[in-house]
């Protein structure tokens, strides 16, 4: 068995709005491992979405092409779908159906028989901790718990491979953090592979082994939140002097330490280097054997911002505001069309519907095997 479970090659996105050609992804190409916990990092429009919808047979590439779990995404999408988990950006439950009968409803969608849908819902439930709330209905839970929820929607068939886009977007920081553990606890009991979007800065750099960062439809780094920081960032240093004088000498001392840009602001003299926890106590040694004194010394580790400043000039923050975000692509007529034509076929051969009106409101459905 191929240790990769997704191999993308070449995958192109274009919508037309308002009569206007948008290029979403452009040449996507990345392989992911079996049991990786991967984390797609950019801002509103980067693309995100839209490459999940791909990779999850939602809609098709304007060229290129991808295998997820084994299959192609334009040949076998109904073998795809039946391998794989999805959560959108939507809350994925039926709001007038109780908890669990939400999940036995999605395993009879997967072909389980009726005992089997029964042991995964109660399996599911209990460790997603959804026991207190299985006989409320959707529409009476927190968005928490709905996420929760969705989240054992896309497990029920036991995927090897989970889709999560955003999927702690709009929770408190509480639910945030409650969300995060039952994800690592689920991926930690079943070896699941989880493949997520998102653009929170401190998520991806806590918990995915792996980081993609897009930015216009393309991926401009691809590593360990650690080595990004690291090789493309680095730690800020700064040093504090008595007088301007003093800080003035000391930047010759430091650029003998480091070929990373020295700079002077008054009495302090700041750079930006890679190892800087080794790097400031070596330059506080040679600041005093040079007679210099220094005063303060701090160093700031980096954050994936700064990784994402020093690729692109800009903040992540700053290349989110005024961009549309990609729930506003996916709902143009094309993006519809397009979703329901690949839907459709799926359908008509057996495959499981989506209970609701879009494919993007519902976990993935799979074929029947």
């Amino acid at each position: 068995m191929a240790n990769e479970i997704i191999e993308a090659d070449g995958l192109t996105k274009r919508f037309t709005v308002k009569k206007k050609t948008v290029e979403a992804v452009t040449d996507l190409t990345f392989q992911v491992e079996r049991g990786a916990l991967v984390a797609f990092l950019g801002p509103n429009g980067a693309g995100k979405s839209t490459s999940l919808r791909m990779l999850t047979t939602l809609i098709p590439p304007t060229s290129g092409t991808a295998r997820v779990v084994g299959f192609d995404i334009l040949r076998d999408p109904a073998e795809v779908r039946a391998r794989i988990g999805y959560v959108g950006q939507l809350t994925s439950g039926s709001f007038a159906q109780r908890v669990r009968d939400e999940l036995l409803s999605q395993g009879a969608f997967y072909g389980l028989s009726r005992a089997e849908s029964a042991r995964r819902a109660d399996e599911l439930i209990e460790s997603l901790d959804l026991g207190p709330f299985s006989t409320r209905t959707v529409q009476q839970l927190s968005g928490g718990q709905k996420r929760r929820l969705d989240i054992a929607l896309g497990l029920m068939h036991a995927p090897p491979l989970l889709f999560l886009d955003e999927p702690s977007t709009g929770l408190d920081p509480q639910s945030r953090a409650n969300l995060w553990q039952h994800i690592l606890d689920l991926r930690a009991k079943y070896g699941t592979t989880v493949f997520l979007t998102t653009h929170y800065l401190e998520e991806a750099d806590r918990y995915a082994e792996r980081v993609m960062v897009m930015d216009k439809g393309r991926i401009i780094a691809d590593d360990t939140a650690a080595q990004l920081k690291a090789n493309l960032a680095g730690d800020l240093l700064t040093f504090g002097f008595a007088d301007e004088t003093d800080a003035a000498s000391a930047v010759a001392v430091i650029e003998g330490l480091t070929d990373r840009e020295v700079r002077r602001d008054g009495a302090s003299v700041t750079l930006t280097a890679p190892a800087g926890d080794a790097l400031l106590p070596t330059a506080v040694r040679a600041l005093d054997a040079a007679g210099l004194s220094v005063r303060t010394a701090t160093g700031v580790p980096p954050t994936l911002d700064d990784v994402f400043l020093s690729l692109t000039g800009r903040t992540l923050r700053e290349a989110g505001e005024g961009e549309p975000a990609e729930d506003d692509e996916g709902e143009t007529p094309d993006a519809e069309r397009e979703a329901s034509a690949i839907a459709t076929p799926d359908a008509e051969r057996g495959a499981p519907a989506t209970r609701r009106s879009t494919d993007e409101a519902k976990t993935a459905t799979g074929a029947n095997r």
